[in-house]
C-alpha cells in the first residue's frame, strides 16, 4: 500500500443550508436535522437542527474547507430523506471553499413509504448469539459469529479470529441500517486463508458512549475503557473456549469504522499484547479533543502490531489530517508496522468500508506469522 502525502490548511467557514421545500405531509411541528461527516453522522445532533425562518427551514453551521457529506433526517435513520417515490438517495455532497449558502429540496421521508423490505443475506456460516452479557457494562449484546466453510469437517484445524464492531452491518442486509459489509460473502469465496469473524452489535443509543474512550464535551458518559476491557477480558476468552481458535497475538485482529475505528485503535493501544493486526477505518479521532494523540505518545511505545489506516477524501479535510497525524505520532514512538490508504472517492459510509475490507484483510492475513 502507498502512503500519499497530504497537506491541507483547514479553514473554518459558515455553511448555510436552506430547505426550499419539504414533502407536504411533513408535520408543522417536525424537527429536522442535518446528519453527516461534520457531526459523525448523528441523526439528531445538537447544533445541527434546522430553524424555521421566513417560512423555510434554515441551518447555519461551522464547517471546514473540503467535502461536506450529509443527509436530512427527522431525528432518526428510519426517518431520513428519500426520493419522491420513496427510493433511497445518495448522500448529498458539497465542496466547501468559502462561506456558502445552498438550497435543497427534500422530496420524501422514508417512514412515509413504510419500512423498505429487506432480505436476510447472511451466509449459512453465520450464527447469532443473543443476549451475550457484558459484565463491565452491565448490559447484554448480540454477537454474530462467522465460522469458515470447513470448520465442521476438519475438527483439528484452528483459525485466526477477527473482531469487528457495529456487528449489525457486517453480515446481513436485513439488520444493517445503511448497508452491509458482506464480510461473510467475502470469506465464503476468497482464496485467502479464512478466519473466524466475531461481530459485536453496537449498543444503539449507547453506541457513542461505548465507542468513545474519553469523557469529552460531546460524550460526557464515555465508556470506551469498559468496552475495551469487555473485548479483551470477557469476549476473547469466551471465543477461545468455545471455538477452535489460534489464540496468539499474530492470529488475533480487531477492526471497525468511524467510532468503531476509534475504539478498535484504542483497544489495541490499551492491550498491545493481544492484537497482531488492527483495521482503523475512517476513525473519529476528532471527537476525542486530541486525547487520542496523548495516548499514542504514552502507550504507543508498547504497540508492535500491523495497523491499517483508511480514510476517504470525501470525508472532508479533518479526518484525513487527523489520521495522518496519528500515523506520524505513532511512527515516532512505536515499532508498529503502519499502512495508510487514502481514497480520492471514498465517503464516510458502509459502501466505502465494504470495498476496503478485502484489501485490509489481504494485508492483515499476509502479516500473520
Amino acid at each position: 500500500m502507498t502512503v500519499y502525502p497530504l497537506i491541507i490548511i483547514a479553514q473554518d467557514y459558515k455553511l448555510t443550508v436552506i430547505l426550499d421545500s419539504v414533502p407536504p405531509y411533513t408535520a408543522d411541528t417536525a424537527a429536522l436535522f442535518l446528519a453527516g461527516n461534520p457531526n459523525n453522522w448523528s441523526p439528531q445532533a445538537d447544533g445541527y437542527r434546522f430553524r424555521i425562518q421566513e417560512g423555510r427551514y434554515r441551518l447555519v453551521m461551522d464547517a471546514v474547507h473540503g467535502a461536506i457529506e450529509f443527509k436530512i433526517t427527522r431525528g432518526s435513520w428510519d426517518q431520513t430523506e428519500t426520493a419522491g417515490n420513496g427510493k433511497s438517495i445518495s448522500n448529498r455532497v458539497v465542496q466547501l471553499q468559502s462561506d456558502s449558502v445552498i438550497h435543497i429540496a427534500v422530496e420524501g421521508w422514508q417512514d412515509h413509504f413504510g419500512k423498505k423490505e429487506k432480505m436476510h443475506t447472511a451466509s449459512k456460516n453465520v450464527t447469532v448469539t443473543e443476549q451475550f452479557y457484558m459484565p463491565q457494562l452491565k448490559r447484554h449484546r448480540t454477537v454474530r459469529i462467522y465460522l469458515p466453510a470447513g470448520y465442521n469437517t476438519d475438527k483439528k484445524k484452528r483459525y485466526p479470529v477477527l473482531y469487528l464492531q457495529d456487528g449489525q452491518n457486517v453480515f446481513d442486509e436485513f439488520t444493517s441500517y445503511a448497508g452491509e459489509w458482506d464480510v461473510d460473502g467475502f470469506m465464503d469465496t476468497t482464496a485467502l486463508p479464512p478466519s473466524i469473524v466475531v461481530a459485536v452489535d453496537n449498543g444503539g443509543d449507547k453506541r457513542l458512549d461505548e465507542y468513545c474512550p474519553y469523557p469529552v464535551k460531546s460524550i460526557p458518559g464515555a465508556e470506551g475503557n469498559l468496552y475495551a476491557d469487555f473485548m479483551v477480558q470477557t469476549l476473547k476468552p469466551y471465543i477461545d473456549r468455545q471455538y477452535r481458535t489460534l489464540k496468539s497475538k499474530p492470529n488475533t485482529f480487531i477492526a471497525g469504522s468511524s467510532m468503531g475505528g476509534l475504539i478498535s485503535f484504542y483497544t489495541a493501544l490499551q492491550y498491545p499484547k493481544i492484537y497482531g493486526g488492527v483495521g482503523v477505518f475512517s476513525p473519529s479521532f476528532w471527537i476525542t479533543e486530541d486525547k487520542v494523540y496523548a495516548d499514542i505518545k504514552k502507550l504507543g511505545p508498547a504497540l508492535n502490531s500491523f495497523i491499517y489506516f483508511y480514510v476517504g477524501l470525501l470525508e472532508g479535510d479533518t479526518m484525513p489530517n487527523d489520521l495522518l497525524k496519528a500515523m506520524k505520532d505513532l511512527a515516532a514512538v512505536s515499532k508498529a508496522e503502519l499502512t495508510a490508504v487514502i481514497r480520492s472517492g471514498g465517503g464516510h459510509n458502509e459502501e466505502a468500508w465494504r470495498k476496503e475490507f478485502p484489501l485490509f484483510y489481504q494485508a492483515v492475513i499476509s502479516k500473520k506469522k
